[in-house]
Parts: structure tokens; C-alpha cells; sequence
């Protein structure tokens, strides 16, 4: 008999050398198709530096005061109330009140609404407050060229005759929110 040793068999391989290629090639792949989302936060004009800041005297009568505590009750003008209820028509009696009442602001241009929060405030309530305030505001905007708060909102500022609208609901009626700091808990 013969002695003869038999081939053994070679296992077969799968070339990985492309592998990284592959894999980089898809990662290009998804970092080109994936959309990434730009979240815009609250659109707000921030306070000039403490520097250039200059303090304008405040008639008492021409702030309505808004606060809320670390449990969410709010504070409207000395009042204590655990629901927005009708703040937003308070706000627009007060601003466009042009010194009638002597409680109320003497003119719309004058009128300022104070927003205050305690550090324990949650973010909801103070985005709904904010967001009563602001309607309040647009209210009066869109009262003025006879559109609803809605409709005004929606103008294009890159239109013209849109923009026109927009800065005549505005004339000489400033959206004067001061949001002060909060207080310690």
C-alpha cells in the first residue's frame, strides 16, 4: 500500500480586505441622506451687555405684573390665581387702556408687561404664559389691520406689501416684555 498523505483541504476565506471600504462607503452614504433637525428655541431679543445698558425709569402704573411661584400659581397684579383664565384680555385692556383707567398704562407706547418666575417654575408654564403675553400683543397687531392674531402672524416679511401690513399693525405699539430673574427657591 502506498503512504501517500493527502492534500489537505484549504478552508475557504472571505477576502475582508474590501470590507473597509464598504463600510465607508455607507457611512459616507448616511452622513449625506440623514437630515438634521435645527431645532429653533424661543425667538427672543436678548438684553444688550450690562455695559451698555441704560436704565429707563418706570411709572409703576405703566408695568403689569406677572409672576409665578415654584408651584405654578400666578400672581396677576397682586391677585392670586391658579389658572391662566382671561389674562390674555387682561393684557390688551391694560395696553391699549391710553390713560383712562388710572390702574392701567398711559399709553400703548409706554406699557410694559413684567414676566417673573421663581427657579422652581416649570418650562411649560412659563412658555404658556409667555406665549398669553405675546397673543395678547398680536391680538392688538392683528386688531389693527383688521386680520385675526392668526393671520397676522402668518404675514411674510419678505413681501412688500405683506411687510407693510405687518409694520402698520406694529406702528407705535413696541411688544415691551421684560422677563426679569428668576427668584431663589
Amino acid at each position: 500500500m502506498f503512504n501517500r498523505k493527502r492534500p489537505r483541504k484549504q478552508q475557504e476565506e472571505v477576502n475582508a480586505g474590501s470590507m473597509a471600504d464598504i463600510a465607508f462607503l455607507l457611512l459616507i452614504f448616511f452622513l449625506v441622506a440623514t437630515t438634521i433637525t435645527n431645532e429653533k428655541g424661543l425667538s427672543m431679543k436678548l438684553p444688550p451687555d450690562p455695559e451698555n445698558q441704560t436704565k429707563a425709569p418706570a411709572n409703576e402704573r405703566n408695568v403689569f405684573n406677572v409672576k409665578i411661584n415654584s408651584k405654578n400659581s400666578l400672581l396677576v397684579e397682586g391677585e392670586v390665581r391658579s389658572e391662566i383664565g382671561n389674562l390674555q384680555s387682561e393684557i390688551e385692556r391694560f395696553i391699549m387702556n391710553n390713560g383712562e383707567d388710572p390702574n392701567s398704562s398711559v399709553s400703548p407706547a409706554k406699557a410694559i408687561v413684567s414676566l417673573k418666575t421663581n427657579r422652581g417654575t416649570d418650562y411649560k408654564m412659563f412658555i404658556e404664559i409667555l406665549d398669553e403675553i405675546k397673543g395678547a400683543y398680536f391680538n392688538i397687531y392683528g386688531g389693527r389691520v383688521g386680520m385675526t392674531s392668526e393671520e397676522y402672524r402668518s404675514l411674510k416679511h419678505d413681501d412688500p406689501n405683506q411687510k407693510d401690513i405687518y409694520d402698520r399693525g406694529k406702528q407705535g405699539i413696541p411688544m415691551n416684555i421684560s422677563i426679569a430673574e428668576p427668584d431663589n427657591l
